[in-house]
């Protein structure tokens, strides 16, 4: 008992010496504080430093998570889509070439420019062996596309209905690919003969050079917009 005693009043003293410490201190000029307040408002401010950091690192660390989260997603996607292009790889070479070979045969029915003086012989005489008589045959202004030409042609004919009919036919199974367009049949002669007119359009692919000189034509066109 005697031992505990004393003891008690150590640990009492000690405490009444930490208190003394924080008693009566000036707020305005810490700098005068003993060293126990000093070191507790030290820790103090280091601990709020700390964790205001640590809270704007985690923000911007959620920005970047999210961020990267976002990135994920989109090359997931990319991933997916790629695979699936990967898988089809042989059927989309398959279709490619079939694509090929059909441009191809379309691009055999279009006359070249030396062909289209034979093309429009061959018009001519179908007309002529369906017994037609050609009131007009015109040729127009050659329209230039991209990879091809396009000949309008005005026709009239006069005749009968079958042979308009076959004429037609006829220009449909030409080796060469022509387009009768905007046709008005009208009797004439108490409808015993009928009178035909409309726009014949045949096509031709467009050699090397003009193939060049249509692609240098946006180019060109560009520049002189930039220059202005």
């Amino acid at each position: 008992m005697d031992n505990i005693i004393p003891k008690k009043i150590e640990f009492a003293l000690v405490r009444e010496r930490i208190q003394s410490q924080f008693r009566n201190l000036d707020l305005k000029d810490p700098s005068t504080w003993p060293g126990l307040p000093r070191f507790a408002l030290f820790a103090a401010v280091v601990a709020v430093v700390v964790i205001v950091l640590w809270f704007v690192w985690l923000n911007g660390y959620d920005t970047d998570l999210e961020s990267a989260r976002a990135k994920e997603q989109v090359l997931r996607e990319d991933y997916t889509k790629k695979l699936a292009q990967a898988v089809n790889l042989d059927a989309l070479k398959k279709q490619r070439e079939q694509v090929q070979q059909f441009v191809t045969q379309l691009e055999k029915q279009l006359p070249s420019k030396a062909e289209m003086d034979a093309l429009l012989s061959d018009i001519n005489q179908a007309g002529v062996g369906r017994s037609l008589q050609f009131d007009v045959f015109r040729p127009g202004q050659v329209v230039v596309k991209d990879y091809y030409a396009e000949l309008p042609i005005a026709l009239k004919v006069t005749g009968r209905y079958h042979d308009i009919g076959a004429f037609a036919s006829d220009i449909a199974n030409l080796s060469r690919i022509v387009t009768l367009n905007n046709l008005a049949v009208t009797p004439i002669k108490d409808g015993a003969v009928l009178s035909m007119e409309g726009t014949a359009k045949t096509f031709r692919y467009l050699d090397a050079n003009e193939v060049a000189a249509q692609r240098k034509a946006p180019a060109s066109a560009a520049a002189g917009g930039a220059k202005k």
